[in-house]
């Protein structure tokens, strides 16, 4: 883990982390760096590799040169531990676990890394857990209060495979979600670009824009009540709060969705969509 610094740092890539996209690269180094400004980092130019630009998708390869500009960082010791708790919970959540993967069924509401507000994620419980999960990474993420697997790799060779499959769509995400209102039987697809907006309030959120990024979501429809329908989601792409902004747009706002639905909050305490 890089510390505070006034220089820039250059970081070679070795056979660990080869094949790993720059962004999970840096927001593993970088501790106590917000995922915004890593982010903004590299758009601006200021992370690159060997000398040129780079986008967070760009993958590392053996003999890269990653530059690091000066930062200020969150100085070792300073993360909270887990509370016996969450230990316990995470503990009873384990649905696999071989000597590559973890996979856990992860409660609604626990953010699955730390960010803004948010100074003990689920990845960072768990690497404190046990000696054999201190180097385990995402694989994907599932939005804060969605419920759901949760696939965790315990080494950079499962990681990186996993993201290759990932990569090459090989891997079907399958959701439940609970929408309000009666799904029309055929809309099986909604295919709308999202874009990420930064709210004068200072809230992250997505819509449905022109100039935003190809977003694609499959759904069908698993059974209907009176005021709502429980749906099958199967996102196409992976931009983030996608089915969730899909939903929206359509005009079926998942239950509970205080951020994308109106009133949801009279219904359900938390969005009622699983993975």
């Amino acid at each position: 883990m890089l510390e505070t610094t006034s220089q820039v740092q250059f970081i070679q890539i070795t056979e660990k982390y080869s094949g790993q996209r720059l962004d999970n690269f840096l927001i593993r180094e970088l501790k106590g760096v917000p995922r915004a400004r890593i982010y903004r980092l590299v758009r601006r130019g200021e992370v690159r590799i060997n000398k040129k630009r780079a986008k967070p998708e760009s993958r590392l390869a053996v003999g890269d040169k990653v530059r690091i500009p000066p930062l200020a960082m969150e100085q070792p010791g300073t993360l909270p531990k887990p509370s016996p708790g969450l230990i316990t919970a995470l503990q009873e959540a384990v649905l696999f676990e071989d000597a590559d993967l973890l996979v856990l069924n992860k409660p609604a509401g626990l953010a699955v890394h730390l960010g803004s507000g948010i100074r003990l994620g689920l990845i960072e419980a768990v690497r404190q857990i046990q000696p054999e999960w201190g180097e385990a990474e995402l694989a994907h993420r599932l939005d804060r209060d969605t419920s759901g697997v949760l696939v965790i790799c315990k080494n950079m060779n499962a990681l990186v495979e996993l993201q290759a499959q990932f990569k090459a769509k090989t891997v079907c995400k399958r959701y439940h979600a609970l929408v309000q209102g009666n799904w029309p039987a055929e809309l099986l697809e909604i295919d709308a670009p999202l874009q990420r907006v930064l709210a004068g309030s200072g809230e992250r959120f997505v819509r449905v824009s022109k100039e935003g990024k190809p977003s694609k979501t499959s759904f069908a429809v698993l059974e209907r009540f009176s005021a709502v329908t429980l749906l099958e989601a199967r996102p196409q792409t992976g931009r983030t709060h996608q089915i969730r902004v899909h939903c929206q747009y359509a005009g079926y706002p998942i239950l509970g969705d205080e951020k994308y639905a109106q009133n949801s909050g009279k219904v359900a305490k938390n969005p009622q969509a699983e993975a």
